[in-house]
């Protein structure tokens, strides 16, 4: 009680306003840097013109026009961001199992090990596999002496070097859910399919993949959407030849100053992922999904 005989305790927020409360931060944050950069981006897409003369007059023909001039790096950024995300969840899989599994007293170590190229910036580690794919470094010398490589034959500059650069970059997005995914799961359970007659082939696969699937799951995603916007693999790795849909809206927005097609090709793009991402979700089943995400 103060002086005057009120209360000093703090006053609680009803029951039910508690939930929107907590909620409000995030919304507010969601609000400000994705709903409204979301409609800004919305309107320009509808525009016409160059910068900074732009005039908005629902031009719906920006979509297809956009899609029918850059169809082909569309394509191919989907292309690589696939192979990429395939090729990281075949070498990542094995990688978080051992670790889960295997990793003893050096899991901490290991999974700093595979988080170690974050404390170097993207653009330097993309820079270090041109330097490692070169025509002259050691990897190229090697695969020509044993005949894998032509004698004029090169990785740099191909779209081999692209897929290989997105995939080391994303690498560790696939492999931490995965092994959290997978430490997660319950040793008792592979030993009870043991005891049940199961061999180690049939355990994994009815008991650790199906426990497992939130990590694929988590890791794919993770994996795909940041790849099929890449653009720095594509421009320093590649050529023209290997440009994918990130090389063309950074141009476009950049150099062209043609922000409507920008915008619209990067709707496209986020029409295209979302509709990758529920076909992918309906293929794995939401059931299993939440089943096994479910302590």
């Amino acid at each position: 009680m103060d002086v005057q005989g009120r209360s000093l305790t703090p006053r609680r927020l009803p029951l039910g306003t508690r939930p929107y409360a907590l909620l409000a931060p995030g919304t507010a944050w969601l609000l400000l840097f994705f709903v409204v950069p979301m409609v800004y981006l919305a309107k320009m897409a509808l525009s016409q013109g160059l910068f900074p003369l732009f005039r908005f007059d629902w031009a719906w023909s920006n979509f297809t026009d956009s899609v029918s001039a850059y169809r082909t790096q569309l394509v191919r950024s989907l292309e690589y961001a696939g192979i990429a995300t395939a090729v990281a969840l075949a070498i990542s899989y094995p990688l978080a199992y051992w670790i889960a599994f295997r990793g003893g007293r050096w899991k901490n170590l290991l999974l700093l090990l595979v988080i170690a190229p974050f404390f170097v910036t993207y653009l330097i580690r993309t820079l270090a596999w041109e330097t490692i794919l070169s025509d002259g470094g050691l990897v190229v010398s090697i695969l020509r002496d044993i005949h894998v490589l032509g004698p004029d034959g090169r990785l740099l500059a191909t779209s081999a070097a692209v897929i290989a650069g997105i995939t080391y970059n994303f690498l560790p997005f696939m492999v931490l859910p995965l092994y959290v995914s997978l430490e997660q799961i319950d040793p008792r359970l592979v030993e009870a399919a043991g005891d049940l007659y199961a061999n180690r082939v049939v355990s994994f696969a009815r008991v650790t993949l199906p426990l497992s699937l939130p990590g694929v799951f988590a890791g794919v995603l993770l994996t795909f959407i940041p790849a099929v916007g890449d653009f720095i693999n594509a421009q320093l790795l590649g050529t023209p030849k290997q440009y994918m849909i990130g090389n063309v809206v950074q141009s476009q927005f950049l150099s062209l100053r043609n922000y409507p097609t920008a915008a619209a090709l990067s709707f496209v793009l986020m029409g295209a992922i979302l509709v990758l991402v529920l076909v992918f979700a309906r293929a794995l089943g939401t059931d299993r999904l939440t089943a096994g995400a479910a302590p």
